[in-house]
């Protein structure tokens, strides 16, 4: 059975070389699933026309992506009483605190919100100014719960240089050192998930596709064009 465009360029696509990097990252899209469906229509111009459907798909993977995250939590068995039998039942040990980068991440953290119901969240205003590679941080209106010793989980669509993430996650440290780190994306450039891999080593890289890499402004490429823009409506 043939494998559908999506599938086959997300196969294609480049990624770190250092062989340490790869073992943290996760790609979803790198196998045909109903997540490259998603995909695919998050990048398609004409149906970008309609937000809802756009946040409703970022939703999705966030969801997608939550549930391969789950994996790799700790459970709890616990003794269940249904209306026939006693059984056994594996419980989340705890909820992990979800962060998102506003306000693009807003639809893709609420993937992970429904999936993590019971989850504490925690946001960042974050900018990037227009045109380059800087990045700036709005510490003012970051929101946290305290993160010592619990499961961190930073969700943002887009991972182009990776500095926007980097200087999230060090900023909210000063709510505590989370014991384990996943850092989401819909998707990434290898410049950008290795500069976030390098600089943030303890933390697991979970995106749904990598891409060829960043244009001369910064910009992923083929990438999707702006999420908060897509989601929301234009900003002057």
């Amino acid at each position: 059975m043939a494998n559908s465009p999506s599938s086959a360029s997300a196969a294609a696509a480049p990624t770190p070389a250092n062989s340490d990097v790869l073992a943290n990252i996760h790609v979803i899209c790198a196998e045909p699933s109903i997540a490259n469906h998603f995909l695919a229509e998050l990048r398609d111009k004409d149906v970008q026309k309609d937000s809802l459907r756009f946040r409703r798909n970022l939703q999705r993977l966030g969801e997608i992506i939550a549930y391969r995250i789950s994996t790799h939590l700790s459970y709890t068995d616990k003794a269940i009483q249904t209306p026939l039998a006693e059984t056994t039942g594996k419980l989340l040990h705890d909820f992990p605190i979800l962060a998102t980068v506003l306000r693009a991440g807003l639809p893709f953290h609420q993937g992970f919100l429904n999936y993590f119901d019971q989850s504490p969240s925690a946001f960042v205003a974050a900018y990037r100014i227009e045109g380059t590679a800087q990045v700036q941080v709005q510490v003012d209106y970051m929101s946290a719960p305290s993160l010592d010793e619990r499961v961190l989980i930073l969700a943002d669509p887009m991972l182009a240089t990776g500095r926007s993430l980097v200087q999230t996650y060090r900023a909210m440290l000063r709510f505590g050192m989370p014991r384990q780190v996943h850092i989401a994306a819909v998707i990434a450039s290898p410049e950008g998930l290795a500069y976030v891999a390098r600089e943030i080593p303890e933390a697991n890289l979970w995106v749904a596709a990598i891409d060829q890499g960043l244009n001369e402004q910064a910009y992923i490429v083929p990438g999707l064009g702006d999420a908060g823009d897509l989601s929301y409506g234009s900003k002057l």
